[in-house]
């Protein structure tokens, strides 16, 4: 089968498009059934595939094979579970009830299958934000190009050849390249695109639909903040953190980016969080290059940029709390904590998305509160405490994508939650129903029954009576 490739040209692509436009239009007579094969078959061939997937995502980022199953192939699997059990559910036409005025007719919403989408996947989970979106693409009836990022060769390469041997290409295609094919791409008129990566990559593709009208759904990034209470089980909090910020080496969308401890607690938190991050991470005391369970930063250029952030935030006058030896080489970057960070430094501008962790104190809600507004939304916040009104307290008068209470990054795998951002951190939902509605559009369906309606009695010519009565449904209907 003809996979394309980074030398696509424009030509190239518009036929691909118009190949997937025409099965589009096939897929509409589709049935659920069918459907579901399809991602029951795509389930058995990720399954027999784990070893290609763990060895490809091993070679760009050292990531244990028990990580990449935990964090890549994981979701993709609960994503498809989702589907298979409710897709039956999804697709049926929802009955909507009629106000007084609408007696007599019958609604109902049908979700109907957007068309052509393509999906731009991020370089940080190349096979989960890939496939993740492809499995709600294709429950909701649709054709996908899948554009993996060049950031990960060997997972790039993968996805090629795993949707090449499970899909034809008027269906599922992959495209690779740069920046350069991805622009070529986003000149095509979708019918959706779902696109995962930073904000200022975000915006272009937003300028670039918009040119076709085209429905997007944006998952971005940002700085997640992290908030610890007085009240909270440090133990558990240092664990729970510790986990969700260094799992991947810190390069998570929805990783803690910088703590905000109370400052009665500050000291025993940083021995409880110093402890975990080794324990968890570390073998026989320590981290370094031969630690099993410790991931890798994606490129040389991360590197560089997450050194330099650190260098910015020490000269400004923050303290490291947790260092140890790096490498450029191999892209071993060690766990770094640092404390008494200023809010200038570029380390609390920028989203780290790297194993850099700043921790902050702070005397009283209304400051964190004050912190986290005075900042763009994150994707996600997190907030432990044992406190419900200072939990409470938070959720209201603080925006976010998503909250976890007394944990971290779990929210992404719950099946039955919207995820996604708000304004800078993100457009749109996905996971489960939210991600199948994404790629959906909710047509609404009215029946009309023959002869008398309602309605005939406000039909011209405006007579006293009719006035009357349009009187009465302006007051009271």
């Amino acid at each position: 089968m003809e996979i394309a490739t980074p030398t696509a040209d424009t030509g190239r692509l518009l036929q691909l498009f118009e190949k997937q436009k025409d099965k589009a239009l096939l897929l509409r007579k589709q049935s659920v059934s069918e459907r579901k094969n399809v991602l029951r078959k795509f389930e058995r061939f990720l399954l027999s595939n784990k070893e290609r997937i763990n060895e490809a995502i091993y070679k760009d980022f050292k990531k244990p094979f028990v990580e990449v199953e935990l964090s890549e192939l994981y979701p993709v699997l609960i994503e498809i579970r989702h589907a298979l059990e409710h897709l039956e559910e999804w697709t049926r036409p929802r009955k909507i009830d009629a106000p007084m005025t609408y007696l007599g007719t019958r609604s109902e919403v049908w979700c109907e299958p957007k068309g052509v989408c393509l999906i731009i996947a991020p370089w940080n989970f190349p096979l989960n934000l890939c496939f993740g979106p492809l499995i709600s693409c294709l429950a909701a009836g649709n054709t996908a190009i899948l554009k993996p990022s060049e950031m990960t060769p060997h997972a790039s390469r993968l996805i090629v050849e795993l949707v090449a041997d499970v899909f034809d290409e008027d269906q599922v295609a992959t495209v690779e390249g740069d920046a350069e094919i991805s622009s070529r791409l986003l000149q095509l008129p979708f019918d959706h695109i779902f696109f995962t990566g930073s904000p200022m990559v975000g915006k272009i593709v937003m300028k670039a639909a918009a040119e076709n009208l085209t429905s997007i759904t944006l998952e971005l990034g940002g700085k997640s903040p992290t908030i610890v209470d007085r009240t909270a089980n440090l133990k558990d909090a240092a664990r729970r953190i510790a986990f969700g910020k260094f799992l991947n080496n810190g390069q998570t969308c929805i990783a803690p980016d910088y703590v905000l401890v109370h400052e009665h607690v500050r000291e025993k938190f940083m021995t409880e969080l110093k402890r975990s991050v080794i324990d968890l991470f570390g073998e026989r005391g320590k981290i370094d290059e031969s630690s099993a369970s410790y991931s890798r930063i994606v490129n040389h250029r991360n590197f560089i940029r997450l050194d330099d952030l650190v260098k910015d935030a020490i000269q400004r006058g923050a303290k490291p709390e947790l260092e140890g030896p790096s490498n450029p080489e191999s892209r071993f970057m060690h766990p770094t904590i640092l404390s008494c960070v200023p809010y200038d430094a570029r380390i609390m501008e920028e989203e780290i998305f790297g194993p850099i962790l700043p921790v902050l104190s702070f005397s009283s809600v209304n400051e964190v509160i004050a912190i986290v507004n005075s900042r763009p939304k994150p994707l996600a916040l997190y907030v432990f405490t044992g406190n419900k009104n200072f939990r409470n307290q938070i959720l209201r008068q603080t925006s976010a994508g998503s909250v976890c209470i007394n944990d971290c990054v779990l929210q992404f795998n719950h099946p039955n939650l919207p995820f996604g951002g708000v304004n800078n951190s993100g457009l749109g939902k996905a996971h489960g129903r939210y991600g199948f509605l994404a790629f959906s559009n909710e047509k609404s369906v009215l029946k009309q029954k023959s002869g008398f309606t309602f309605l005939y009695m406000v039909y011209p010519p405006y007579t006293t009576k009719v006035k009357r009565i349009i009187d009465l449904m302006v007051r009271w209907f």
